[in-house]
């Protein structure tokens, strides 16, 4: 599972938005088109880039797929953006001198 395909999916707001409907319940295409008043074609192009990044399966029920979202993929993200949380708090922020690793080197 890779952070920049997830974030890429979910950076298309229409994806967002059908992302966290599937986040509340699940989903098939027709559902989804009717909600959000785009073609079946349409949700099924975004959700076809959604299962790619690991964000959504779909379960068979009679003649539909029902898209639910992967708790792997979830897991994944909320470390991913945990870890970049306790990064951000490891950050010396005095502004006493610059401290790129650049500082001193003549180009």
């Amino acid at each position: 599972m890779e952070l920049d395909c997830i974030l890429k999916a979910l950076g298309e707001p229409m994806r967002l938005k059908i992302y966290q409907a599937i986040l509340e319940r699940k989903h098939c295409v027709r559902s989804l088109s009717k909600k959000f008043g785009i073609s079946e074609s349409a949700i099924s192009q975004h959700l076809k880039i959604m299962r790619e990044a690991g964000l959504v399966y779909g379960e068979k029920y009679g003649y539909h797929m029902h898209y639910l979202p992967d708790q792997k993929a979830i897991d994944f993200l909320a470390e991913q953006v945990e870890q970049m949380r306790r990064d951000s708090l490891q950050v010396d922020r005095e502004q006493k001198a610059c401290q790129c690793e650049y500082r001193g080197k003549k180009a």
